[in-house]
């Protein structure tokens, strides 16, 4: 049975494991969103994206031990330094507005990162986006309005998400061009690295020594966020980015009920009509491609 599920996975197209990869990612990036949330409502989220670097750096030790720790010699580190500079500025924005905003808003504004993804993508990947993929992905970002639905003033903290969402997108195309020669551990080790120094200086300033209880939730934060980034390392590794970004549209499903589970935060049916604008762009996408994979019939030979 594993010889048969595996042959399935490598008959599939790199962008159609690319968006498999994704749609976990998508998973154990809502956990750690509602963690954060929580968290943030009990320490300050400079402190709580501290221990979310610490902490994952600490979980990826066991991949690296495994691996080897010859897998950490590197070429780029400059490479490893900017990503590490990007995702600081992604992680301690991005998890002020997870405390400040209701968990669905602060999802909807973080899916940005696609038409940030695709723009810099063209410019810095050299990839060529076509009409129907183009076409999807903004149906996806009107699926979005139409959950945010924005009126009045913007909060800072909207803003700050979207900035996340630059920054998350920026961290993304300089993943891509390390996947071909950075395993995700060596990766992910550096990341830890650089941003766990950068967000303790923060840290150190609002301090407030974690409960027990608190620790612990830290740690499986810490340990899901990294697994959350692994696939999607792997998923930007695998398939196109413009073809990846996207598939994240599906965590405002997750985002909604989350949100109603833990915080009491109802969903309207706004946030139901943009959810099914969303996940059937990114079904169309996922679907498309998968097909694009498929090899095409040969004729018989005589």
């Amino acid at each position: 049975m594993t010889a048969t599920l595996r042959e399935n996975w490598l008959a599939l197209s790199p962008n159609a494991q690319g968006v498999s990869w994704a749609l976990l990612a998508t998973i154990f990036m809502s956990g750690m969103a509602v963690m954060a949330k929580y968290l943030g409502n009990e320490l300050n989220s400079f402190e709580v994206a501290f221990f979310r670097a610490f902490f994952g750096w600490i979980a990826i030790l066991p991949f690296v031990w495994r691996v080897g720790f010859a897998s950490l010699k590197t070429d780029r580190m400059t490479l490893h330094t900017v990503r590490g500079l990007l995702g600081s500025a992604a992680m301690m924005s991005g998890f002020f507005a997870l405390t400040h905003l209701p968990l669905a808003m602060a999802t909807s504004l973080s899916f940005a990162r696609p038409l940030f993804m695709i723009v810099l993508a063209i410019l810095f990947l050299g990839e060529v986006v076509r009409a129907r993929r183009w076409t999807a992905t903004v149906v996806g970002l009107v699926g979005v309005l139409v959950v945010v639905r924005p009126t009045g003033s913007i909060e800072p903290a909207a803003l700050l998400s979207i900035f996340s969402a630059f920054m998350v997108a920026s961290t993304m195309v300089v993943t891509k061009l390390m996947a071909p020669t950075e395993r995700p551990a060596t990766m992910i080790f550096y990341a830890g690295i650089i941003v766990s120094v950068l967000t303790l200086v923060p840290a150190l300033i609002v301090w407030e020594t974690p409960s027990l209880a608190q620790f612990g939730l830290l740690i499986v934060m810490g340990a899901i966020g990294t697994l959350g980034s692994n696939c999607m390392i792997r998923a930007i590794s695998a398939g196109e980015a413009t073809v990846v970004a996207p598939v994240e549209y599906v965590r405002i499903i997750f985002a909604a009920v989350l949100g109603f589970l833990f915080f009491s935060e109802v969903p309207d049916a706004f946030v139901g009509l943009g959810a099914a604008i969303i996940v059937g762009s990114t079904l169309y996408i996922t679907l498309r491609e998968a097909r694009l994979g498929k090899p095409k019939p040969q004729p018989p030979t005589e």
